[in-house]
């Protein structure tokens, strides 16, 4: 399991399981990151991971959906 979330993850990078780039953290509030997704983000990456329409300005990240947290970008488990 990865470690807890923290203010130094914001900035950091976030990538799919696949190894997509889904967006960045640019908030963090105890166990959940608001992501700020990729222009241009696939429908099929949006659906899998559980976000919106592309109008969505931030997506939820609960830290449940966190494989790993490295230095500069945190790795989904899906």
């Amino acid at each position: 399991m990865a470690r807890p979330f923290r203010s130094s993850d914001e900035g950091k990078g976030v990538v799919s399981s696949d190894g997509d780039r889904i967006g960045r953290i640019e908030r963090v509030e105890g166990n959940e990151a608001h992501v700020k997704p990729e222009t241009g983000l696939a429908d099929s990456i949006r659906n899998r991971l559980g976000m919106g329409d592309d109008d969505e300005e931030m997506y939820v990240l609960d830290h449940s959906e966190v494989a790993t947290i490295g230095d500069d970008e945190v790795h989904l488990q899906r």
